[in-house]
């Protein structure tokens, strides 16, 4: 894969925040945040959801002010940013809307056309399309539009699109040409807010390869941790109101961070015990005349012990465990020739798959419909128009929706929310501690589903298939909506699992790391393999497998 960047070059740019604050009421975002993102590098910016990436990333953009404070960038220095509006270019063509991310060449190149369609070129018309044609030409305008095809080729969107309005396309295929623009004329600072959503694993790889050779500056939001991992050399961490810069990818930054955090308990825990040792000798020996001088010592000393402050941080995880009520028996599922047929396609076609003792089924391929619908009928929201499965006869199953809005389509608080779903037994005490578990703690637990965030909604979903005691998990892109503590809980707790797991994903290292088994979907049949997600990526034969299945069809990617 072979990238060209035009432009002039790699241009040593730095962006800087100084002493950069940002309060919403009581509620401290940044405290006098210091920082220098430096040329050549990626940062990828995490933190808790809320924690303010997304805020800080539209201060450096000059979207909103800071409080106190100042951005400086190098001057004459271009920032380009992921603009999250799909409706802003509606009336652009898709080639012209990439060509605007460079807003100068964008201006030049239309004033360049707009004298050269006049009926009568005047000589001030040729004196000033002769400024434009320099200043057209050093800024590369000639490849603009060879520029803006090779990342829309990247990205997945095909050439038949380039010349259509934006606002004939799908809301998908808007966030690609939109992440094309951000991408166009090798801007000196990039800024991505979730890039990766929307793309499919072919366009993140592609990503993954541009940013690894960006030669600029790049700051990035991510859930996504096998990306961040992939393209960032520096993590940004915002908590307790500031930000700290760790050299390394996000596996690097949790693992130095968690060291870090050990040191410091394990410090004050030392400083404690010995606190606690001179309190004991000095309330046993103060009264003692023979020992009253090493007792005065020891006051002395314990009056210079400091515990060290331990800010309460915003990074929480929830606790996602998932515990069976019975081991799974030798027959788990079976299904034979399973098919719909949904507005006149076929997106389940013959199916046949036995699901083995262990399995962690990870089901792929680009046409998510087809495994959104696989789910809906083993759940038994959908009914089959041919085939059928079994269920063996020690197996419960819980089920995990891509869309869940029915489940709160009632006005119940969350205690009473989750009271459907507890045991009989239990009341409002055993809600109020599982809720407290999964982040909705004091007055959270009294909030009314019909007031969550897609995360919060997710979380609920998750506590009720906890409650379950199911020995089969069917989850339908968990993922989405979470933040990367939740994510990384979750993954935790899918992979101590011990039963049957079949599940979709479009997050790579939850899939990499949960399944044991891939299925993947084609419209020409289906290709099964016990192997973990990357083997499966590399495997020759699979390719040439995929190759056959997808033959005489329109390319799906994973």
């Amino acid at each position: 894969m072979v990238f060209i960047f035009f432009g002039k070059g790699v241009k040593r740019t730095m962006i800087a925040a100084t002493n950069i604050s940002l309060s919403y009421g009581k509620r401290v975002l940044f405290k006098d945040v210091n920082i220098k993102f430096t040329p050549g590098n990626c940062y990828g910016l995490i933190g808790a959801n809320g924690a303010g990436k997304s805020t800080f990333l539209k201060i450096l953009a000059g979207e909103i002010a800071s409080d106190s404070g100042s951005i400086t960038i190098g001057t004459r220095e271009r920032l380009a940013v992921l603009r999250q509006d799909q409706f802003a270019f509606d009336e652009y063509t898709v080639l012209n809307t990439v060509i605007m991310g460079h807003e100068r060449l964008y201006r030049i190149m239309t004033e360049r056309e707009a004298i050269y369609a006049k009926p009568d070129f005047s000589e001030a018309d040729g004196v000033r399309s002769a400024e434009l044609e320099g200043e057209f030409a050093e800024m590369n305008g000639y490849e603009a539009e060879s520029e803006a095809a090779v990342l829309l080729n990247g990205l997945g969107v095909p050439e038949e699109l380039r010349g259509r309005l934006m606002k004939d396309l799908e809301g998908g295929q808007k966030v690609r040409v939109l992440l094309a623009q951000a991408l166009f004329g090798n801007p000196d600072v990039l800024l991505l807010d979730e890039p990766t959503n929307n793309l499919d694993l072919k366009s993140i790889n592609w990503l993954e390869e541009f940013l690894y050779r960006f030669p600029n500056t790049v700051i990035v939001v991510s859930h996504d941790r096998h990306f961040l991992n992939q393209v960032c050399t520096h993590t940004a961490d915002i908590d307790f109101g500031r930000i700290q810069v760790y050299v390394g990818n996000y596996d690097f930054w949790y693992h130095a961070s968690q060291l870090n955090l050990r040191q410091r308990q394990n410090e004050n825990r030392k400083i404690s015990d010995k606190a606690n040792e001179l309190k004991e000798f000095i309330q046993r020996f103060s009264s003692n005349a023979s020992k009253a001088k090493q007792a005065t010592s020891r006051k002395k000393l314990l009056e210079k012990l400091t515990l060290e402050d331990m800010p309460i941080s915003s990074r929480k995880y929830p606790h996602v465990v998932f515990k069976p009520e019975r081991a799974c028996g030798d027959i788990i599922l079976e299904i034979q020739g399973l098919s719909k047929n949904i507005e006149g396609v076929d997106v389940l076609n013959g199916l046949d798959l036995v699901v083995r003792k262990g399995d962690k089924i990870a089901f792929v391929g680009g046409n998510s419909l087809a495994k959104t619908t696989l789910f809906q009928i083993l759940a038994g929201e959908l009914e089959p128009d041919g085939g059928s499965f079994r269920w063996g006869v020690t197996i419960t199953s819980s089920y995990f929706p891509k869309e869940n809005s029915a489940y709160f389509a009632s006005d119940l608080n969350l205690i009473e929310w989750l009271g459907q779903y507890s045991p009989p037994t239990e009341g409002e005490t055993f809600a109020r501690g599982f809720l407290g578990r999964m982040l909705f703690s004091g007055d959270e637990a009294l909030k009314k589903t019909s007031v969550l965030s897609g995360g919060e909604r997710v979380r609920c979903m998750l506590s009720r298939m906890m409650l379950s005691g199911a020995n089969t998990l069917i989850l339908d892109e968990p993922t989405n909506h979470l933040d990367l503590e939740s994510i990384t809980a979750l993954n935790d707790g899918l992979i101590a699992f011990s039963e049957v797991v079949l599940f979709a994903s479009h997050d790579h290292e939850f899939v990499s790391t949960v399944a044991n088994r891939i299925v993947e979907i084609t419209p020409g049949g289906v290709i099964d393999r016990v192997m973990g997600f990357d083997e499966y990526l590399e495997d020759a034969d699979v390719s040439q497998e995929r190759e056959r299945l997808y033959h005489g069809h329109a390319e799906l990617t994973l």
